[in-house]
């Protein structure tokens, strides 16, 4: 009787295959950049006032510089007001008595708005996302972030029952249906509910590619495949920014952005389906075929003997959600590990968000933050074998938040200074949110890691949702949403000193184990292929993923 890992060692666990698989996933994590950061750039400041029919009459034979004061009052600085008007005078009033400003009563927008500046067309400008309406962008964002929620629960299921290669596929449909379908929309509810909609697939796919991929490759490499997939969806938010820069109509950019992923329907044929999740379900004749084709493209000679003993992949007990609570070392540890994904994902998210507030060119941030990710997630694989998960994760999190809080304390006229502050900060907030993956899965028992992974995405969800809420705040105070971002990630950075660490550690197989605390095991004595194969576990460089990630 064989296992698969036995098999996977032989025919090689990074080959050819691997990496050719590697590719076809990364494609679509870097066209996932712009689903996520994309609008963004579609809502960006613009000149506006109030639209006034009647200054617009003709003969009146009025300029328009004469128009606007006429129409709109001036601020406390002496600005024309973005959203307040004069009331419009009698019908029978003479030119004499508007000129004379007579009708200095003001009163909101009450037919629109003019925008002088005459961009192209934009969200913000098509669907006058301005005054009273000025906060359904930030209320957009957090509708997506909802879908990212909804999605991880409908594909993480639909990913076991239908197979990692389909529900991959149907998430790629969604992309090219409702991402094209986005740009013709004739009403901004219709996009709310087509952004809603691409976001579930955006969720699914993000967890799917993973699961698809750590189930090929060996666990020597699991941790690097999943960072290289982490860089290409940086890469495409550095592309993104020249891309939305080269094109300022909104439409055209949605178009531009989503089309791509039409260019991806020969992975009908290409993308191979996981030999564990074939296994797992009894089709072991299917698995056998796919294990030769990545056999013959590794040039790996794999034994007829070990293949014809392969069984079934067996699922071993696991917990339930009442387990992680039950228990005081595992109950403590599950409720920082809320937070710490909490902080993630609101960090991480508010300053991706918040690119155009820092004083540069936000197509120059946007670049610089894309290309600062990519060192941030690399140097991640090394910091936790320098400094182990535990302090590594403390140091992200509270650097992460003493950059947002700095940020605070520098005059807007600085904006370079800002702007750097804010990048350690995002290559802060990107490398805590990778460590986190590794050490979340390497904490969480083996009969219980699949439902406790599962509970913190949703926490991460939880505060991808909020993000954009908080932004709001600044309506009102403009440091709150800075105080916030900075100050939860430093508590919760600290509340990581009362983890355990995981480096150099054996994984735990059970609730007992890890009451009964920590048994140190050096590196040299981790899990072997087969042992850690079989518990659906990784290896020495770090990750534990199992064979399913529902959120």
């Amino acid at each position: 009787m064989a296992h698969f890992g036995q098999v996977l060692a032989e025919i090689g666990d990074f080959g050819r295959f691997q990496i050719q698989l590697l590719i076809l996933l990364c494609i679509p994590n870097f066209l996932n950049a712009f689903y996520l950061f994309a609008q963004v750039f579609m809502v960006l400041d613009e000149t506006h006032y109030c639209s006034v029919a009647w200054v617009k009459n003709h003969t009146f034979n009025l300029s328009a510089a004469e128009q606007l004061s006429l129409s709109v009052p001036l601020d406390a600085e002496g600005n024309p007001e973005s959203c307040l008007m004069f009331q419009p005078p009698a019908d029978n009033a003479s030119l004499e008595d508007i000129l004379s400003h007579r009708f200095n009563e003001t009163q909101p927008c009450e037919a629109g708005w003019d925008y002088p500046e005459n961009r192209a067309p934009s969200l913000k400008n098509e669907f006058n996302l301005v005054c009273d309406r000025r906060h359904l962008s930030d209320t957009l964002q957090s509708i997506f972030m909802a879908g990212l929620l909804v999605g991880a629960f409908i594909f993480g299921p639909l990913c076991d029952w239908i197979g990692r290669k389909v529900t991959i596929l149907v998430q790629l449909l969604f992309f090219a249906i409702f991402g094209l379908s986005t740009a013709f929309v004739p009403t901004f509810t219709l996009y709310v509910i087509l952004r809603f909609a691409v976001a579930t697939a955006v969720a699914g796919f993000t967890f799917s590619n993973v699961t698809l991929m750590t189930e090929w490759v060996g666990p020597s490499w699991r941790t690097r495949t999943m960072v290289l997939g982490q860089c290409a969806f940086s890469v495409g938010q550095m592309v993104l920014a020249g891309l939305a820069y080269g094109i300022c109509n909104w439409r055209i950019l949605q178009i531009a952005g989503t089309s791509p992923v039409l260019l991806l329907f020969f992975y009908y044929w290409v993308l191979p389906e996981s030999a564990r999740c074939l296994l797992t379900r009894g089709r072991v004749e299917e698995a056998k075929t796919l294990i030769q084709k990545a056999a013959t493209v590794n040039k790996r000679k794999l034994s007829p003997e070990l293949l014809s003993q392969l069984v079934p992949e067996k699922t071993g007990p696991s917990g339930n959600a009442l387990d992680l609570f039950r228990y005081p070392q595992l109950r403590k540890m599950t409720l920082i590990l809320f937070l710490v994904w909490f902080v993630d994902s609101l960090g991480y998210f508010g300053l991706g968000l918040k690119v155009g507030d820092f004083g540069l060119d936000i197509y120059l941030t946007q670049l610089i933050f894309g290309a600062v990710e990519i060192p941030a997630r690399c140097s991640s694989i090394f910091m936790m074998q320098w400094f182990g998960r535990k302090w590594s994760q403390m140091g992200t999190l509270i650097l992460g938040g003493l950059m947002c809080i700095a940020i605070i304390f520098v005059p807007a006229d600085l904006p370079v200074v800002v702007t750097v502050l804010a990048v350690v900060g995002k290559f802060a907030t990107a490398a805590a949110f990778t460590i986190s993956y590794v050490y979340s899965a390497e904490l969480f028992p083996t009969i219980i890691r699949q439902t406790g992974m599962g509970l913190v995405g949703i926490f991460s969800r939880i505060g991808g949702i909020l993000t954009p809420l908080v932004i709001l705040l600044g309506d009102y105070q403009e440091a709150v949403p800075m105080i916030i971002y900075g100050s939860l990630p430093i508590v919760v950075g600290l509340l990581c000193f009362l983890l355990p660490e995981t480096h150099g550690q054996a994984l735990k197989d059970t609730i007992e184990d890890l009451e009964q605390g920590p048994h140190p095991r050096s590196l040299k004595s981790e899990p072997s292929e087969k042992d850690t194969e079989a518990s659906g576990r990784t290896s020495s460089q770090g990750v534990a993923f199992v064979s399913n990630t529902y959120f």
